[in-house]
């Protein structure tokens, strides 16, 4: 009877735990975390939901420890409680990437130029970097790559791009990255270098995978 105590307890544990990765929104939060901590404002505002909205699934995260917050000033930053987190969510969407053939179509259908996906072979990457063969380009908001980026990328927002064409190489190519796989930034970018004579293309990961993947940061 202690044993069946003991698992019963355990899997009602894990069951709330699952229960507050059940909504669109808090998985959209996570990813968003997952470039560093942000503020309730700056959630609401990239995920086009209310802050009141945003608060209350905040706190539903912050319930089972999925995420903490800490006060800067007056406003609550909150972040992710661990890399065990990331891990989760990755594994989480992974699952859905391999047995979801609608999450299959769906990203066929964001990716709408194969062609331009890099995919990632960081020694080789990062050798193309340090030979200054490639530039890789951080295409998040500028709040994101300041929270944390790829070691040696330059960083331009995407919305900003268009205005400083001026500034990037045309004898380097040119990859550019945002938050993962999930994110159409880089493939905006792309879109807007290609269009301006760019050679470019996209990375297939972004930062946060690319961090759990122990690889240098800044």
């Amino acid at each position: 009877m202690q044993i069946r105590s003991f698992k019963k307890q355990v899997y009602e544990e894990l069951a709330d735990l699952t229960k507050a990765l059940g909504h669109p929104l808090r998985l959209e939060i996570l990813e968003l975390l997952a470039q560093g901590p942000a503020s309730v404002e700056y959630i609401s505002e990239q995920t086009g939901s209310s802050i009141a909205s945003t608060s209350q699934h905040l706190q539903n995260l912050k319930k089972v420890r999925l995420v903490r917050a800490e006060k800067r000033g007056k406003y609550s930053y909150y972040y992710l409680a661990g890399k065990q987190v990331f891990s989760a969510w990755k594994g989480l969407r992974d699952l859905g990437f391999t047995l979801n053939s609608e999450i299959r179509q769906l990203m066929q259908d964001l990716h709408e130029q194969p062609s331009a996906l890099e995919p990632v072979n960081a020694k080789e990457l990062r050798e193309r970097i340090r030979n200054r063969e490639t530039l890789l380009l951080d295409v998040r908001p500028r709040q994101e790559f300041d929270a944390g980026h790829i070691a040696d990328a330059a960083s331009i927002p995407v919305a900003e791009l268009n205005d400083h064409l001026d500034k990037l190489p045309r004898d380097r190519k040119i990859i550019a990255y945002c938050r993962g796989p999930l994110c159409a930034m880089s493939d905006d970018a792309v879109r807007i270098l290609r269009d301006h004579g760019f050679d470019a293309a996209r990375m297939d990961i972004g930062y946060p995978e690319w961090q759990s993947y122990d690889l240098p940061v800044e």
